[in-house]
């Protein structure tokens, strides 16, 4: 599972001239799934996305989590992240998981991150074309891969 995760002041997600869901001060996290990841990968990312700290604190330093400063979530699915670039021009998307079991992960992944939060999470329509707008706050972009963590036995 592969997360990118944007610190932003505003971001919203726009599905065929409609859009589908915004939010102020937060996180949007673009989630990309692949067949190895399960229930465990999805708790863990949850967990860590929203204890991060990388709000700023009363002198400025990025001490805070999203859970203390009250923060949105948009979450976005991507199966991009998992583009392999390593041969000719045409990106590989061999390692994201296949649209059936995606789609399952995103769903559980949301439902995840609400509890985690404690409040209803924004979010894009999975396998729609989106058109994504943001204002990223730092700027402040973080990239979490369960598989490096893992491996790492980083918890």
């Amino acid at each position: 599972m592969r997360l990118l995760i944007q610190r932003v002041t505003n971001a919203s997600v726009e599905v065929e001239n409609s859009v589908t869901g915004e939010i102020c001060n937060g996180l949007l996290i673009f989630a990309g799934f692949e067949d190895s990841d399960d229930e465990s990968d999805l708790e863990y990312a949850a967990r860590k996305v929203v204890n991060l700290r990388i709000f700023d604190d009363v002198k400025g330093v990025m001490n805070q989590s999203l859970i203390d400063i009250r923060g949105d979530i948009l979450l976005v699915s991507q199966f991009t992240l998992h583009a392999q670039t390593r041969k000719g021009n045409r990106p590989s998307y061999i390692r994201a998981a296949r649209p059936e079991l995606a789609f399952s992960l995103y769903e559980n992944f949301k439902k995840i991150l609400t509890s985690c939060l404690g409040k209803g999470i924004a979010s894009g329509i999975f396998g729609a074309m989106m058109k994504v707008s943001l204002t990223n706050d730092g700027p402040v972009t973080i990239w979490i891969d369960t598989r490096e963590d893992r491996k790492n036995k980083i918890n």
